[in-house]
């Protein structure tokens, strides 16, 4: 998409000449930038001919509905279509030099640095799995006593804890191992399933490393063996019960069905030794577990409230002024990265308005082809870049680093907005015991419940994507955010790997992005004037995620029904008046050049991001599916919502999967295999529109000339295409529907109803209309 080259910079004045960068910000080169512009010039051009033909040619009475929700289609695709450009305009790529900071800013002046890992469910999200994320964190390459990572349990479960203990015991062994042949990644998981299939770094298999490797791998696995023990037996050892009497008294005798609804605030600080590992010079981070107090009267906000008692918290404790938070599955492949970040914060010329920096989610599971649409890549490797040029992306919830000051409430001063990192902070002048009694109350309700956090400090409140309308109001206050996409990985974390796992979670998001854009925190006019108008037009384009299944459900319905009516013409005097023209038609041209420019410009965007081109395939499957269900679903529910029927909820995305899913998924078959409203309507559609297929074909076949056949191509060659694609597109889920045997098919409740409703809607269409 261009190669990039540095930005243009006015000479250095004398003054300044001292001054070192500790990042570099490139840009397209101005020639590629011209021939996008351009580009986008002729699609825009092809869309206001596609308007003009629709105004200019309305449908005679009788058909009128039909020509209006078409037009109304495509005026919403073609706005959209604008919105979508802003983040393609004009990206920004960043890179750092971490050698100058290391220069500038040796370890004993780094600033501290608090990392708040978030889990809710250890049913879903498994202790180990949690484990694997705090080890990698803890082996970070960082002064360990500017280090402490934070687990919150917002599921208040003693396995997790457990987990966490476990953690910590084994932590001496698996960081003197990183730190000795500078291992990566640094989650044991990841480690030692990359090293048996040689895909591993350091070690080099000399000084020992092959010695220590199982060693420390033995180590692990029986660590991995006593926790997953625990949890499947439901109880804790007796040996970890003895040894940390205190910290599991409070699961002693309460109803472990309304102890997650219904608990106090439980928390453990596990300071690492004084004088080192075993009296080694090794050193270790400060591992805090925390479950805030919780009770059914009083709402928790989900992971806000988390997050905002972890700030709390971690303010008395450590209260270092860099924070990164991280979902409980999204390990640390990258042991640099924190220095990394450090560079945009602590950049002397260009750190004073920065409020966070967002880093991409990768994950480590996504297929070659990814199935289900989830790597992400083109937001990460295209619109988030563009959105940087025009102020910072959004904040999206994993892998964001922090001031603590602005997400505290700090308003932004031109004039003095920076910080002094080296004496920002608090060190364990104190004793666990006093540290865990004056941090504790902080966790309660008490701290939270009408006061200003949720509101004017900490993440927002009253919305399922606390992340995005946090971020928005941070930058609304003239602050910016910025960008970093490392060759690297910083992070990786676990994708879905179900049909259902994949739509509620894009339900869960696009709901709260519609709830953000009626809110008075809309894109629309609360961030009217305080944000570029480029950052507010790509705010607005996910925050309508929601809307979208209103054109695309029309489009994948209508042309349909209207191919198996035989409606080619929508006829009106002495004009004929096509639903998708004839091919022979000059007006067919703006249709083609539109819709081929967009999917082909597409194509190259996810080619050019590292997809491959049926990677490109299943992602517009995925855009499909998201956009007639799960969009379909989050419109109704925020509707619904917004008129006061129902209160927000918050689903977690499970993170595991049984080995025979996992086994399909790895061979990249789909997995649709429970019942749910939402294969319900997309089976419905799908037969919808093999049926209209089917209709067609069959009034070919049985034309007795080849008259009625050149009609069918001539009039209504466009719907033909259309619902071609749409079937060629659903080939997997007929595949589900008719040929599978296994588990992952789709249930045959689904498959009835879909037949059923299809049969009925075709019928009624064909003989009542």
């Amino acid at each position: 998409m261009g190669t990039n080259t540095p930005t243009n910079e006015k000479p250095p004045t004398a003054a300044a000449k001292s001054y070192t960068p500790l990042f570099e910000t490139n840009r397209r080169s101005t020639k590629s930038q011209l021939l996008n512009k351009l580009f986008a010039a002729t699609v825009l051009l092809g869309i206001c001919s596609i308007w003009f033909y629709r105004f200019t040619h309305p449908a005679p009475t009788t058909h009128r509905w039909v020509w209006v929700g078409a037009l109304f289609a495509e005026i919403w695709f073609g706005l959209y279509w604008v919105l979508t450009q802003a983040g393609r305009w004009d990206p920004v790529f960043r890179s750092t030099h971490k050698d100058r900071l290391a220069a500038a800013h040796p370890d004993r002046s780094l600033p501290r640095v608090d990392v708040f890992v978030c889990t809710a469910d250890h049913t879903i999200e498994p202790p180990i799995l949690v484990v694997n994320t705090v080890l990698s964190l803890v082996a970070y390459d960082y002064p360990p006593d500017k280090l402490a990572v934070y687990l919150s349990d917002d599921g208040a479960s003693e396995f997790t804890l457990y987990a966490m203990l476990e953690a910590a015991r084994f932590a001496g062994s698996w960081v003197g191992f990183c730190r000795r042949f500078d291992v990566e990644p640094r989650s044991p998981e990841a480690y030692f399933a990359a090293a048996a299939g040689e895909k591993s770094e350091g070690g080099g298999g000399g000084g020992g490393w092959e010695e220590e490797l199982v060693a420390v791998k033995k180590q692990y696995e029986e660590m991995k063996d006593r926790i997953e023990s625990a949890t499947q037996m439901g109880r804790i050892p007796e040996d970890a019960l003895l040894q940390h009497k205190e910290a599991f008294s409070h699961w002693d005798g309460n109803n472990k069905y309304s102890w997650r609804r219904d608990h106090p605030t439980i928390l453990h600080v596990n300071p690492p030794p004084a004088d080192g590992v075993n009296g080694s010079s090794l050193h270790l981070p400060t591992l805090v577990y925390l479950a805030r107090e919780k009770r059914p009267q009083h709402h928790h906000n989900f992971k806000a409230g988390a997050m905002n008692a972890l700030i709390r918290v971690s303010s008395k404790i450590s209260n270092a002024p860099i924070l990164l938070n991280l979902d409980c599955d999204m390990y640390s492949n990258d042991p640099s990265t924190l220095r990394d970040a450090l560079c945009f914060f602590m950049d002397d010329r260009k750190n004073h308005d920065v409020a966070f920096l967002q880093l991409p989610q990768m994950f480590d599971n996504v297929t070659k082809n990814d199935i289900y649409g989830s790597s992400l890549l083109v937001i990460s490797r295209v619109e988030f870049p563009g959105l940087d040029s025009f102020g910072g992306p959004m904040y999206i919830g994993s892998g964001c680093f922090h001031r603590r000051d602005v997400l505290c409430g700090r308003d932004f001063d031109p004039n003095g907005s920076k910080l002094d990192w080296t004496n920002y902070g608090r060190d364990h002048e104190h004793t666990v015991e006093q540290l865990e009694r004056e941090a504790k109350p902080l966790a309660d309700i008490a701290s939270d419940h009408n006061t200003l956090w949720g509101t004017e400090m900490g993440l927002k409140y009253g919305c399922p994507v606390e992340d995005v309308i946090t971020g928005l109001s941070i930058q609304c206050k003239g602050w910016k955010s910025m960008y970093f996409d490392p060759k690297r990985e910083a992070f990786l974390g676990k994708a879905p790997t179900t049909w259902p796992q994949t739509l509620v979670q894009h339900k869960r998001w696009s709901e709260g992005d519609f709830q953000i854009v009626l809110s008075r925190f809309s894109p629309a006019w609360y961030a009217s004037g305080r944000i570029s108008i480029g950052l507010q037009m790509m705010y607005l384009c996910y925050c309508l995620w929601a809307p979208n299944c209103l054109a695309v459900l029309y489009y994948s319905i209508i042309p349909s029904l209207c191919l198996l009516k035989g409606i080619p013409k929508l006829t009106c005097s002495s004009i004929n008046h096509n639903l998708l023209l004839q091919i022979s038609s000059p007006w067919v041209l703006p249709f083609a050049y539109a819709v081929a420019a967009k999917y082909l410009y597409s194509l190259a965007e996810f080619l050019c991001s590292g997809g491959t081109i049926l990677g490109w395939w299943n992602e517009q499957r995925t855009w499909l599916y998201k956009r007639t269900c799960s969009y379909l679903f989050a419109f109704v529910d925020t509707i619904l919502k917004t008129m006061g029927f129902g209160e927000s909820g918050f689903v977690i995305t499970a993170k595991v999967a049984d080995e025979d899913v996992a086994r399909r998924y790895d061979k990249e078959i789909m997995e649709f295999g429970v019942s749910s409203p939402m294969f319900n309507i997309l089976a419905t559609i799908a037969m919808l529109n093999l049926f209209s297929l089917s209709g067609v074909v069959v009034r070919c076949l049985v034309a007795k000339d080849g008259v009625g056949v050149r009609v069918v191509f001539d009039d209504m060659g466009l719907q033909l295409l259309l619902c071609g694609a749409l079937v060629l597109i659903n080939w997997p889920l007929y595949h589900a529907v008719f040929f599978r045997k296994d588990k992952g098919r789709m249930p045959g409740s689904v498959t009835a109803t879909a037949l059923v409703s299809a049969l009925v809607v075709c019928t009624s269409f064909v003989f009542l209309y």
